[in-house]
């Protein structure tokens, strides 16, 4: 009979808890988490009669997944566009250069009238690090190859987190979150990105910069195995029912379902397996309820907070 009321006193207290953290987090969810839906002009260069916009949403490039939209104006039409590349570069302050997932060569949409993509900024723009696209193109056989320094800022929403981590591969990897911006206390659909670093096979060619020592990859047919956790130790490292792991679909991006049944600090566990089903990274979260003890997440996670 004590333990009963040990237990019941126990749960009591944890759901007392929720309540107060769920109206802490709600209020500041007000303040924090916006939503960006409208594509406005994010950078901009002027060179040899051409006027080229890069547009993100809400006009700023953020750390995390960003997706890009680029068009070239001047006297043609973007149909005799041609052999369009992207690159972002990122210079450290001792010199070094790195990039991030990109998409590299793009398309022309003749339907949305641009040129689609994305780049996946794994770090801010600081004093030591700065970033800058090489963007080349093609018009009536000419070859015209530009750069524009940019500004990378922080994500302040952490539903759009990502992270970068050496799977047992030995190859370095990158999962960034795409949606939902705003989840709802409910089942949301996640869309994630997944992309692996592609090592050089041959030295650098001379000329800068060489876009075969900044290659890049959508990893195919993986599998990202979802375990949602409360990890706060008022919420015992609960999880939810109806979580479905995310796949590979069309557009190139990993879709899955989570089901949020409450507002607050929330963990995705992964275990990432590849297309043989080996384990790459993440472990098993222990299923035990732990009110009072903060929750045990795996080796492979990103945090959020709605």
């Amino acid at each position: 009979m004590k333990k009963e009321i040990f237990f019941f006193t126990t749960l009591c207290l944890s759901v007392m808890s929720c309540t107060k953290e769920k109206a802490d987090y709600e209020a500041e969810i007000n303040t924090v988490v916006t939503e960006h839906y409208e594509f406005k002009e994010a950078a901009a260069i002027n060179s040899d009669g051409y006027h080229i916009s890069i547009e993100a949403l809400n006009g700023t490039f953020y750390k995390g997944y960003n997706e890009i939209r680029l068009k070239i104006s001047g006297d043609h039409t973007n149909e005799n566009v041609s052999a369009v590349t992207f690159l972002p570069v990122m210079t450290g302050a001792d010199g070094s250069r790195v990039s991030c997932p990109h998409r590299y060569d793009l398309v022309y949409n003749a339907d949305d009238k641009y040129f689609p993509g994305y780049a996946v900024f794994t770090n801010e723009s600081s004093t030591n690090e700065t970033w800058e696209l090489y963007i080349n193109f093609t018009i009536n056989n000419q070859i015209h190859s530009v750069k524009q320094s940019i500004t990378v800022q922080e994500q302040t929403n952490k539903n759009l987190n990502m992270t970068t981590f050496t799977g047992k591969d030995g190859e370095q990897y990158f999962i960034a979150l795409v949606a939902p911006q705003k989840p709802k206390v409910a089942e949301n659909e996640l869309v994630a990105g997944i992309y692996k670093f592609n090592k050089p096979t041959t030295p650098p060619s001379g000329s800068f910069p060489d876009p075969s020592q900044f290659s890049y990859a959508e990893v195919s047919d993986y599998t990202l195995q979802l375990d949602p956790r409360m990890p706060e130790p008022s919420m015992g490292n609960h999880s939810s029912i109806n979580n479905k792991d995310l796949t590979r679909q069309s557009d190139g991006l990993y879709h899955g379902v989570v089901n949020y049944t409450m507002t607050g600090n929330w963990t995705l566990n992964f275990i990432m397996l590849n297309q043989n089903g080996k384990i790459l990274k993440g472990t098993e979260v222990p299923t035990d309820f732990t009110p009072g003890v903060e929750g045990v997440k795996s080796e492979l996670y990103i945090d959020i907070l709605f």
